[in-house]
């Protein structure tokens, strides 16, 4: 058996209310300082009248305003300055061994951040293990239309598919309809499933981790890197869910019509991973973020990456992780 290198990292980072607090005061004086700058270029280039100029000014203001994106949870927490040797672009990282447990790689494994779409990684889990028919027939109502971030949907409302459609769908394609119908046809409810989901957080030891809805939309759905290590490890466990999660692409019949989906994760395309299990996420809060089961080196290993800066530095990451794994030890960082 190939021997491996462990390297952890931890940071002492001081998380005040006084520290989060002052993030918006100084942006307000910032864009209020910008404005005044805008107003007095306009005032000394233009003849016409101050008042036209002012509002030209203030709107301009407002679309700034409008189109910037939130800081994610961990840049605010300072997470993204904690430095590791494989110069990783994720704030939180691990890799352990399924097996046996033994940690590999780890980067602020404890800090508690939201998982975006990962959380539907744990909805397919309660459903499967509910053992409702997959063979059911759902519908997608205006409960399942996304009020969180306004995000669109491939599935419009009256769109009716089978339970293992939907499943299929929020696991490969990270379709937020699907998810929330699947929490919604749960017995009892919305609010049961919910309630569910942090039982069986609690049940399989996670500590760190948080549910308020199905689809991961909410920044309140929140865990750390151990405890999703937990996740996969159980989820791996059920062969559908392996097979739904590593589907490259997928046709459900919608009516007349066909609609092919397609993973949102890359890497189970290329032949050089061997992946058993996986699961992306990202919201502007959470950052991109993935979780996989997948066989490298002759060992079967958990990996988490959270709050990856860079629409593809999730992949980065874990191509930078491989690489670090099957290179010769004398060689590594």
């Amino acid at each position: 058996m190939k021997l491996f290198k462990t390297w952890t990292c931890s940071a002492a980072l001081s998380l005040t209310l006084v520290g989060l607090a002052s993030v918006a005061p100084a942006q307000e004086a910032s864009a209020q300082s910008r404005s005044a700058k805008s107003e007095t270029r306009a005032k000394s280039k233009s003849y016409r009248p101050a008042k036209p100029a002012q509002r030209k000014t203030r709107k301009a203001a407002v679309a700034t305003v409008a189109v910037a994106a939130p800081m994610s949870f961990g840049k605010i927490y300072g997470l993204h300055t904690v430095d590791d040797p494989l110069d990783l672009k994720s704030s939180v990282a691990l890799v352990l061994d399924q097996d046996t447990n033994e940690v590999l790689f780890a980067k602020n494994p404890r800090a508690v951040l939201p998982i975006a779409s990962i959380t539907k990684l744990m909805t397919a889990l309660l459903v499967v293990e509910a053992g409702q028919s997959l063979d059911e027939v759902l519908t997608i109502t205006e409960e399942d239309r996304d009020t969180e971030k306004g995000t669109h949907s491939r599935l419009s409302i009256g769109t009716q598919l089978t339970r293992g459609e939907l499943l299929h769908l929020a696991l490969m394609s990270s379709e937020n309809r699907a998810a929330n119908a699947l929490g919604r046809h749960f017995p009892g409810g919305l609010g049961a499933f919910v309630h569910a989901m942090n039982t069986k957080a609690r049940a399989l030891g996670m500590a760190d981790t948080h549910f308020v809805e199905p689809t991961g939309l909410s920044s309140n759905n929140q865990s750390s890197a151990k405890d999703l290590a937990q996740l996969v490890k159980v989820a791996h466990q059920f062969p559908l869910l392996r097979e739904y999660s590593t589907s490259k692409e997928h046709v459900v019949d919608v009516g007349r019509h066909q609609m092919q989906f397609r993973t949102t994760n890359g890497l189970v395309r290329k032949s050089d991973w061997d992946i058993g299990l996986q699961k992306t996420g990202f919201i502007n809060e959470a950052g991109q973020c993935l979780v996989m089961q997948a066989q490298l080196a002759g060992r079967k290993l958990i990996m988490v990456f959270l709050d990856s800066a860079g629409k593809y530095s999730r992949i980065g990451d874990a191509e930078r992780v491989r690489k670090w794994l099957v290179a010769p030890s004398s060689t590594r960082p």
